[in-house]
């Protein structure tokens, strides 16, 4: 763990604990190239702006990310956090020094096994933000998990769904990729699967009860790629389908960027 560039300190890290007000983006890193890379920059970047009304300095937060990864050659997840030490909750307006945090944790397996959803009603506050904000959408995961499921698919309160608690959704039907038509954090993986994909794509306003016409459905996630989606609640998918090994293969041919 790393502010900076430097060891971080108690002192330092403790307003995430008690302030909690920044965000961050993860990333993959394979011999120290991440696909996306811009994606995540241009992501930090953008809410940066938005939550500190600052400029970030990429080369800077590029730079630090070097330093956590020096010397490693496994798999990892990197986490990039945003946030200004000084700033609590008396403070909070005030003009702000974003601050990077880099840490990193063994990444996944590349086969995940797949995910069962349990759909629940909630909405993720300035769900365009990766902001650190985390408890509402991570107390229904822990609802979900202690019911036998694996994760949350969230659904506005008109009911069309949007996202995955920390992952995007895509569905599988008649060979083309459909993504519900809401407002969700648009991922770098889903991003980049539309960049490749183009006109095998389409946005819909989707229920539950569109469901049972897909035939397949996934997740995308920086940290693990395509994840299959076995079910949502009672509607089951075979996790084997071919489009969802074509858009592994797709996915792992895209090239990567050197951090």
């Amino acid at each position: 763990m790393e502010l900076n560039g430097a060891a971080a300190t108690l002192k330092q890290i403790k307003s995430l604990a008690l302030t909690n007000y920044g965000h961050f983006t993860s990333m993959r890193v394979e011999s120290n190239r991440v696909r996306g890379l811009s994606l995540h920059m241009e992501r930090l970047a953008r809410d940066c702006h938005y939550l500190f009304d600052a400029e970030l300095d990429i080369d800077h937060v590029r730079h630090c990310i070097r330093k956590v990864l020096s010397g490693g050659t496994q798999p990892t997840v990197v986490r990039v956090t945003i946030y200004d030490p000084a700033l609590d909750l008396g403070t909070i307006g005030s003009d702000a020094e974003p601050h990077v945090l880099v840490t990193n944790r063994a990444a996944p397996q590349a086969q995940v096994s797949p995910l069962r959803l349990q759909a629940v009603s909630f909405r993720r506050e300035i769900p365009a933000v990766k902001h650190i904000g985390l408890f509402g959408v991570l107390e229904r995961r822990r609802f979900a998990q202690r019911d036998g499921f694996d994760d949350v698919l969230l659904l506005n309160s008109d009911g069309t769904i949007s996202e995955i608690a920390t992952s995007n959704i895509g569905f599988v039907r008649e060979g083309q990729i459909v993504w519900p038509r809401s407002e969700y954090l648009n991922g770098v993986t889903m991003r980049l699967l539309h960049q490749a994909l183009d006109e095998q794509i389409s946005t819909e306003l989707l229920t539950l009860s569109d469901l049972p016409q897909m035939d397949a459905a996934f997740a995308t996630n920086a940290a693990t790629g395509i994840r299959p989606i076995a079910s949502v609640d009672h509607t089951q998918w075979p996790t084997d389908h071919a489009v969802l090994t074509e858009l592994r293969e797709l996915y792992e041919d895209i090239p990567a960027e050197l951090v």
